[in-house]
This record gives structure tokens, sequence and C-alpha cells, in this order.
């Protein structure tokens, strides 16, 4: 497999509190104080905190203010949590089955919840939820009123163009890259970044054999997310080698449009 190639597989595979006047954010703790029913839906694990936190917190939004935007995020939330507890409940304890069998009963009773709001929300046009309907379950019809609404006001987000970005993928790679750089345009400077986003342009880059366009957008994913664990097995220095790249200059490159995007600034080029 060459340079190229496997680069392509690699890539495949707090301001606010020194603002007088900003409001903090209720801690787990303060949620289990105020809503034990929601807080104990689990039991507590030394495993899968953040995905049960996650939960928690998707449950509070939606009994707070019920709203299809909140059962999208509940949706997310039990899934995450029931991947992470479904690899946690196959770890045996040879002295506490007992927790092995806590975890299991997490697991059915997780995709007991998802199937529930699955169910209920099956005929919702809010479009996360087409979005998600499709994905999971297939339903064709789901799809279609989500691609009706492309050009709509509704798709405007940097998490729906990035879903539309994935039903294109395979089906028109310049359209993709529109949208993916759309995505970019439209992040805000206090949203977080979905860094598949950068990835998904240096693989689109690669198959154009674009190798500056790869080394920049990958240098950016590094710059990024030095921990994402696609890029620590990427030596940029060999690739940029093999390619007879200036890096120096596609580094300088990197750290323009990251900032660019950071600031909540960036264009497509």
């Amino acid at each position: 497999m060459n340079r190229k190639n496997n680069l392509t597989l690699v890539l495949l595979t707090g301001a606010c509190v020194l603002m007088s006047g900003c409001n903090k954010a209720p801690s787990f703790a303060d949620l289990c104080d105020n809503h034990p029913k929601i807080c104990n839906e689990f039991k507590e694990d030394s495993w899968c905190k953040k995905e049960r936190i996650d939960v928690g917190f998707a449950n509070l939004a939606q009994q707070t203010s019920p709203a299809d935007e909140n059962k999208y995020n509940q949706l997310i939330g039990y899934e995450n949590y029931a991947k992470c507890m479904e690899h946690a409940s196959k770890i045996e304890h040879i002295k506490f089955k007992e927790k092995q069998s806590m975890r299991i009963n997490n697991v059915v009773d997780a995709k007991k919840r998802i199937k529930e709001i699955s169910d209920t929300t099956k005929d919702s046009k809010h479009p996360s939820l087409l979005y998600y309907h499709w994905t999971r379950h297939l339903n064709k019809n789901a799809l279609q009123s989500f691609l009706a609404l492309e050009d709509t006001h509704q798709l405007e987000t940097p998490k729906l163009q990035f879903n539309l970005a994935t039903y294109y993928a395979k089906r028109d790679q310049n359209k993709t890259l529109d949208l993916l750089y759309h995505a970019l345009e439209l992040t805000t400077v206090d949203e977080s970044i979905n860094t598949e986003i950068f990835k998904s342009i240096a693989t689109i880059f690669a198959d154009k054999n674009k190798y500056k366009q790869v080394y920049i957008w990958s240098k950016i994913l590094q710059t990024h997310s030095p921990e994402d664990e696609s890029i620590k097995r990427v030596d940029l220095k060999n690739y940029a080698k093999t390619f007879n790249l200036k890096s120096d200059f596609l580094d300088d490159v990197a750290s323009k449009t990251l900032s660019t995007i950071l600031d909540g600034k960036f264009k497509k080029p």
C-alpha cells in the first residue's frame, strides 16, 4: 500500500468564568440533588461516567422543556451510553459477578429507552430526527423529507450540514466538500468543532491526489486535536517529504486556517 492510500486509510478509520455575571451551568451533583429519579436511572459505575451524565442532562432538558431536538439528544445519549456499557459488561469480574449483571441490565434498559423514544418520534419532521430515522432504521420517507430541507434555513447548522454531507459522500465529492466547508462557515466561536469534518475534507483531497490540501487539513486536525488516535498514526513529515511539499509554508497555512475557524470567521476557499 502506498503512502497516500495509507494516509487515506488512517483518516477514514473556560472563558466564561472570567466574565462577571456569567451563569454557571448546573453540575451533575446538582442534577442528582434536584432530580434523583433522573440521576438514579442507572446505578453509578466507574465506567461510562461521561455517557451517564450526558443521558442525565438530556433527560433533564426534555423534562424541563419538551422538544424534538431534546428527544434527539436523548437518543444519542442513550446510544452512546449503551455502546460504552456494552463494552464494560464484557469485562469479567471474578469476585464481583453482580457488577457484570448490573451492567448488562443497564444496557438492556438503555436499549429499551432508545426503542421507546424512537417509536414516539418516527413521524417527526424535525431534521435531526429525520436523519436519525434514516441512518438507524433506513427509513426512506425520513430521508426524502430530510433532503427536501436541503436549501432551507432548517439545515443551517454545522451538525446538519455535516449530516447532509454524509449522504452525498459517495455520490458527489465536490458537493460534499462544499457542505463540509459550509459547516465550518456556520461554526461560531463558542461551538465545539466536529473534527470528523477535518478528516472528511482530508480524505476527499486524498482521493483527488491533492497532496498539499491533504497535508493542510491533516495538520489542522493534528493541531486542534493532538489526542485523536487517527492523526497520531500519521507521520506528516514523511508525507511532506514523499510528495516534495514545503511543510513550513503549509504549517503556516494550516495554523491560519484553524485560527479563522476558531474565531468563527472561516470562509470557503
